[in-house]
């Protein structure tokens, strides 16, 4: 027998949730037979408005829209914060039903991880540079869990925030190699008043390190008009990281400019050429991991 659509409705939540790929393609499958299209939004959760921006976006471009709340076990290496990753299931079902998201997927993990599987997806190259270096695991888990739900939801349209453009970037690589018929949208950065860019992680900051984590984008944003300018790229990152360190961040893991495309490092002792780049930045702020990129144009 199929599984029925569970829907959850409180006086707060009238949102669908379902569990189970069965109950999920079920309403997909009537959806598109009554001619309707389906976005999709991929996160781990925790939600804040940036996420509920790609939501938002999703709706503009298809008929029906389904968010995804998984935490993915396969992109966290040990030792990493997989345990402690926030989990607050009530408040994002009440934010996703306030957009008027249709329908919300909440998996298990042996849901997207049957037992036994041992099939990954691997994006090569692109997945070993900037935070590959950092995460080595990062990007093929990331890759394999997307590549699972874009098999379970079978979306028309994709959003995916340019706040983590290396990811945005590997996942439309993905898309084309292995020819998912899926158009991927990337969705604007929500920033906070300093600029911060918004994130789940960001709730790990302590009282005083949030009021120094605006400096990463005031960073990456002085950076980018030097190089639109014709500084050399290395002594712009050079100039990045000495301010970062001077705010009270522990550490810089990168500030790098590439090719907006393929992610390949431009070189650092020539003017960027003329017209488009991307300039990337990671950073540590106490045990935080700050993320955060811009467009540069010269």
């Amino acid at each position: 027998m199929r599984d029925r659509i569970k829907v959850k409705f409180t006086t707060e939540n009238t949102v669908a949730v379902v569990r189970t790929r069965v109950a999920l393609q079920q309403q997909v499958r009537a959806w598109k037979a009554a001619g309707e299209t389906v976005g999709f939004v991929p996160t781990m959760g925790a939600l804040h408005s940036g996420h509920i921006s790609l939501v938002e976006k999703a709706k503009e471009n298809a008929g029906r829209t389904i968010t995804s709340l998984f935490v993915n076990p396969a992109q966290f290496a040990p030792g990493e914060d997989f345990g402690t990753y926030p989990r607050q299931e009530d408040d994002d079902l009440a934010l996703l039903s306030a957009a008027g998201c249709d329908l919300v997927y909440l998996p298990t993990v042996a849901e997207i991880y049957p037992d036994g599987s041992v099939t990954d997806v691997r994006v090569n190259a692109m997945s070993d540079l900037l935070d590959g270096i950092y995460r080595p695991h990062f990007f093929y888990g990331v890759a394999t869990v997307v590549a699972r739900l874009f098999l379970h939801v079978q979306p028309d349209t994709a959003v995916f925030g340019e706040k983590d453009y290396q990811q945005l970037q590997i996942i439309r690589r993905m898309v084309r190699d292995l020819g998912f018929p899926i158009n991927i949208i990337g969705g604007e950065t929500k920033r906070d008043g300093d600029g911060l860019a918004q994130s789940s992680r960001n709730l790990y900051l302590a009282a005083d390190e949030r009021r120094a984590a605006g400096a990463l984008f005031a960073a990456l944003h002085r950076a980018s008009v030097r190089l639109s300018l014709g500084a050399l790229p290395g002594d712009v990152s050079a100039e990045a990281e000495a301010h970062l360190m001077r705010a009270g961040f522990r550490s810089v893991d990168y500030i790098a400019l590439v090719d907006p495309g393929t992610l390949a490092l431009l070189p650092a002792d020539a003017p960027m050429p003329g017209g488009a780049a991307r300039l990337l930045g990671a950073a540590w702020l106490g045990r935080t991991r700050l993320i955060d990129n811009i467009s540069v144009t010269r």
